[in-house]
């Protein structure tokens, strides 16, 4: 297959990026490197330094590489600056989206797999852990784009033809992760403890989430690429751990001697997110493979690697 992967410079996408080339697929990839490292690109796949906003650009490319699947991960990601900024999480996180989309059409894609997020989606949940019929009562505007994406997927399948594959990330953690900004508690942990910084725990430590390991997610991008129609599904454990309970296991790893110190909650945080994955199981056939424990052993190792001090030099 011909697979273009949008925000493949980034921690998620460059790790699907691997894989696809790995399974012998021809991959190009899209990123502005606002978020995303060069130092995560792999060197088989063709790296275009472009932004999902530039029609001009993602247009040519899409008309010269002729894609039979998109692989949507490019994003504004930071749930604050989605609050702070609406305007331009849509103006990334939904206009950039109908550009890939309109492309997708005229260029005769077959497919897109579209990174969403489960815990952005259901808001505050009624019932755990959440399957796809959950509420979708989003409570940020990152989340309401999301949201809308999956409603624009669903036009284009109608509509175009265009077949799709939602994927309601959990809390993704794993190497590569980005340290820096407010996203990613796993990474920002694990490089304080290593640096013997002090981390702050938010509040109480006791709002929980669903933490699936990278490694997993990127099988589901592999298994994706042979489902047909408009399908969403939740890619978690359906187990969930509290921020407390993470700390301890990251300062058993890397061998921290940082006390368990909490600061001010933040508003507007969700208390519990954790997720059903049922309906990956029964038809992607894909279930979570990596214990958390194993995974956060894997992430330390790789930012112990990565530089002198613990910092990653790649995101």
């Amino acid at each position: 297959m011909r697979i273009l992967v949008t925000g493949g410079a980034g921690f998620i996408a460059s790790h699907i990026v691997d894989a696809y080339v790995a399974r012998g697929h021809a991959v190009e990839v899209i990123d502005n490197l606002s978020t995303g490292r060069e130092s995560n690109l792999n060197p088989r796949a063709v790296f275009h330094r472009a932004d999902i906003r530039d029609a001009a650009t993602v247009e040519e490319i899409m008309r010269s590489g002729r894609f039979d699947v998109v692989s949507h991960h490019a994003a504004q990601m930071d749930v604050r600056r989605s609050v702070a900024d609406p305007v331009y999480d849509a103006s990334v996180n939904v206009l950039g989206v109908l550009t890939l989309l309109e492309c997708a059409a005229r260029y005769r894609v077959q497919k897109m797999i579209f990174a969403s997020s489960g815990g952005a989606i259901y808001g505050e949940q009624q019932t755990f852990p959440a399957d796809e019929t959950h509420p979708t009562r989003p409570i940020s505007p990152y989340g309401v784009s999301k949201l809308t994406t999956e409603h624009y997927l669903y036009y284009y399948h109608a509509v175009h033809g265009l077949a799709s594959v939602s994927l309601r990330y959990a809390n993704v953690y794993g190497p590569r992760q980005n340290p820096e900004g407010e996203a990613g508690v796993v990474a920002i942990f694990t490089s304080k403890m290593l640096r013997h910084e002090q981390p702050v725990i938010n509040g109480d430590g006791r709002q929980t989430r669903d933490y699936v390991f990278v490694g997993d997610v990127v099988r589901a991008n592999l298994l994706a690429l042979d489902r047909k129609g408009c399908e969403v599904y939740n890619i978690g454990t359906g187990i969930e751990t509290d921020v407390n309970t993470l700390f301890r296991i990251l300062r058993e790893a890397t061998g921290s001697g940082c006390e368990e110190r909490h600061g001010q909650g933040k508003k507007g945080e969700q208390l519990r997110s954790l997720l059903s994955a049922a309906r990956a199981a029964s038809e992607l056939a894909w279930r979570p493979e990596v214990p958390l424990y194993d995974g956060l052993v894997q992430t330390v190792e790789y930012f112990k690697r990565s530089s002198p001090h613990g910092t990653p030099t790649g995101g």
